[in-house]
Formats: structure tokens, C-alpha cells, sequence
């Protein structure tokens, strides 16, 4: 249910971003969701399609970049992707890990007519 509120924050700065553009229509949004953010494209896409219904923003393309989860060790500092649930760093087995990435959730960019 998060999705919701994130993509209408999304839809409401498209459409605002739009106006100031004097805008007609978006055809395609770019969004960054990282693995560790939460937040799944697939519901994203749903609330989307459901809220932006007679806005300029109907029908418009989202694209998802996905990056993936990026630890770093705070023993060795090797920086790394988690396999599955390990999370142990594959150097110096440490289980003490910072998270470097994969929590994103931003829109990159936007297309309009």
C-alpha cells in the first residue's frame, strides 16, 4: 500500500512539471527503484495506470531502472552485491555491512509533447 502514496507523489510532480512546460501530454517517465527501497514496479505501474486516468499523464510509459542491493564491509571495505539473504562480505566474512545502493526511488526523467 506505500505504492500509493509514492506514486502519487510521482504523478503529481510529473503533471506539475508538465504545466510549467506548457505540456500536452507525457509519454514516458524514468523511474530509479532500488531493490532495498521497498517498492515493487509491478504495483508502481498498477496505482499509476489507475491515477493518472483523464490526466495528461494517461497512458504515458514508465520505464524502471532497477539497481541492485551494494554493500560495503566495514572490516575490509570491499564493496559488494548480497547473494540472496547473504549478506556476509565475501573477502573477509564480516557481518558488518553499510548499504551503498539499492535503496533509491527517484524519477530520473520525464518526456513530454
Amino acid at each position: 500500500m506505500h505504492e500509493f502514496g509514492v506514486t502519487e507523489n510521482i504523478v503529481k510532480i510529473a503533471l506539475d512539471k508538465a504545466s510549467e512546460v506548457q505540456s500536452s501530454k507525457i509519454t514516458k517517465i524514468s523511474l530509479v527503484v532500488g531493490e532495498l527501497s521497498g517498492f515493487t514496479p509491478d504495483c508502481i505501474q498498477f496505482y499509476f495506470d489507475f491515477l493518472s486516468k483523464d490526466t495528461i499523464a494517461e497512458k504515458a510509459t514508465l520505464h524502471f531502472e532497477l539497481p541492485p542491493a551494494q554493500l560495503r564491509c566495514r572490516n575490509c571495505s570491499t564493496v559488494f552485491h548480497p547473494k540472496d539473504s547473504e549478506w556476509d562480505c565475501p573477502e573477509c566474512h564480516s557481518q558488518g555491512v553499510e548499504i551503498e545502493g539499492g535503496r533509491e526511488l527517484y524519477m530520473e526523467s520525464m518526456e513530454v509533447e
